[in-house]
């Protein structure tokens, strides 16, 4: 079964460089809701059974919009589990700023996530940010009629995927983190006693260009 992946469309926020987070939001560019436009006429053909979506504005919007693309469009399954990563007193606040105050961690979070520890700004485990994606995912595996698409979110979204892939925490961010409208692919491997996943596509969004 495939499953698919993407990030929410770009905001203001994304281009003003501010932290957005698990309860911070903005709206949407004017150009993202051509990228989603394209991104759903990508997809168009896949025969989704569900939409799974972030409750967040910007993800419920993508969401919908790619929705609107597909030949035979779907339900979609709104739910805070596939919400961004909680970043506490960071969000709605300038990336460039709150680098002066936390620089380790903000270097953690984008490179060695083993090492990121949240609570300095009273932010979000990563590992629970990832026990919360990883279930939404499993469960729907779990009922075996996919494929289906997942939107969500950066930072929580691209540690998620390469966790059900098999990588630890300190190689969560080897790859890189998810650009916005990107399209990922995991591919479920069933071995005799777990369900395992295999990174098959990763971050791309050439159809944009």
């Amino acid at each position: 079964m495939k499953l698919y992946f993407t990030r929410h469309g770009k905001t203001e926020w994304n281009q003003e460089l501010r932290f957005q987070g698990m309860s911070g939001d903005s709206p949407l560019l004017p150009t993202s809701y051509e990228e989603i436009k394209l991104l759903g006429q990508t997809v168009k053909d896949v025969p989704f059974k569900k939409i799974f979506s972030s409750t967040s504005p910007r993800a419920r919007k993508t969401a919908e919009g790619i929705n609107e693309e597909l030949e035979q469009p779907v339900e979609i399954i709104f739910t805070d589990d596939l919400k961004e990563l909680g970043l506490g007193k960071l969000e709605g606040q300038s990336i460039h700023e709150m680098r002066k105050i936390y620089s380790e961690e903000m270097d953690h979070m984008r490179y060695r996530l083993d090492r990121y520890n949240p609570e300095v700004f009273q932010g979000e485990p990563i590992e629970q940010a990832i026990s919360r994606i990883s279930s939404v995912v499993k469960q729907a595996v779990d009922k075996g009629d996919g494929p289906y698409l997942f939107v969500g979110h950066g930072a929580s979204l691209t540690a998620a995927i390469q966790s059900l892939s098999g990588k630890g925490l300190a190689d969560l961010r080897s790859m890189g983190g998810l650009k916005n409208n990107s399209l990922s692919i995991l591919e479920t491997t069933e071995t005799e006693n777990e369900q395992g996943y295999t990174l098959k596509l990763w971050n791309d969004d050439s159809f944009l260009s």
